[in-house]
């Protein structure tokens, strides 16, 4: 079972998304919340509350 590359999220098999980098890198997201906030606006998963509050 993968693990979301942002919040760090279970990931379902048959449910979410794989972006591959040109690099040949991997990320793994589980919704498109976590994907724009990777990718689009280049956000920290350390710096959003909602992450941290669903750790703990």
């Amino acid at each position: 079972m993968a693990k979301c590359s942002f919040c760090k999220r279970d990931i379902e098999p048959g449910t979410g998304k794989i972006f591959i980098t040109k690099e040949g890198k991997d990320f793994h997201f589980c919704s498109m919340k976590c994907e724009k906030n990777q990718l689009k606006l280049k956000r920290l998963p350390r710096n959003l509350n909602w992450i941290r509050k669903r750790k703990k």
